[in-house]
């Protein structure tokens, strides 16, 4: 006799340790309500926006919150104030009227060895942007250009704003070059230079030009704002020099101090800042 009942074909559980019953399920019968139990939906083409515009470089996610809740941030042509919004890497977003995008903004110095290329094309060898090929997951873009047998520092960017400052053709930007030539470099020569010259490509006057101290008297420093394709070289082929080395050691207050030839390096925190307000 089955003094505790019929119980066949019921799951009556049994005890565990701490008195709570544990439940059994007949072979094959596992607990579907936790299977059919949905999750969460997340949709990896959404961020919420405090994000989008801390990405962008424009503050601080906690900063963007309360931009966010003043209106300062727009969404596909209306402002948004909630908090915790999400929008898509598509939509357009404008942070006090100015277009914004998450991608981090990176800044990339290069010391330039001699026989590369500068050119964004993939299709040709030797060319910059493999020395920068490991510097950043961004597509990254020259600030101007240097020829390919001049050396010394090129700036690397994804910040269109400030790319398109530094290479207006008023930006200003100071740029020292070490020259070295084939032969001394005549005194005269030189007061030539510092009144300027006439060449086709226009009157071209160095801001700064100087013999460089402690170094044979082939060797000048010159200072220029113009960005005209080897404008140096012509100079001094119209004074009848060749120009055996030409490096690039100053760049809009960047100098290339512990960067050896060939290594790049990203800029601290005071050199973009200066560079910014330059």
């Amino acid at each position: 006799m089955n003094r505790g009942g019929n119980t066949r074909g019921k799951n009556t559980g049994s005890k565990t340790g701490d008195g709570k019953k544990k439940k059994f399920y007949p072979k094959g019968k596992e607990d579907v309500r936790k299977k059919n139990t949905p999750k969460k939906s997340t949709n990896p083409t959404e961020i919420r926006l405090n994000k989008y515009v801390a990405n962008s470089g424009v503050c601080s996610r906690r900063d963007a919150d309360i931009y966010i809740q003043t209106g300062s941030v727009w969404v596909n042509g209306k402002p948004v104030t909630e908090m915790g919004y999400k929008v898509k890497l598509t939509d357009e977003i404008r942070f006090d009227g100015r277009l914004i995008t998450p991608e981090k903004k990176e800044y990339i110095l290069l010391n330039k060895p001699k026989g590369f290329l500068t050119t964004t094309s993939i299709e040709k060898n030797n060319t910059v942007m493999q020395l920068v090929a490991n510097a950043s997951k961004s597509q990254l873009s020259p600030v101007g250009r240097l020829e390919r047998n001049t050396t010394g520092l090129l700036l690397f960017t994804n910040d269109s704003d400030l790319l398109k400052k530094l290479t207006h053709h008023k930006s200003g930007v100071r740029k020292i070059f070490h020259v070295e030539l084939d032969k001394n470099f005549k005194y005269e020569d030189l007061q030539k230079l510092e009144n300027g010259v006439q060449l086709k490509e226009g009157f071209i006057k160095p801001d700064e030009i100087s013999y460089v101290e402690g170094a044979s008297k082939r060797e000048i420093g010159i200072q220029l704002q113009s960005s005209k394709n080897e404008i140096i070289r012509k100079l001094l082929e119209h004074l009848g020099y060749d120009v055996i080395r030409l490096d690039r050691v100053v760049y809009a207050g960047l100098t290339k101090k512990d960067l050896p030839r060939g290594r790049w390096r990203t800029l601290t925190n005071q050199e973009l800042i200066n560079l910014k307000n330059s």
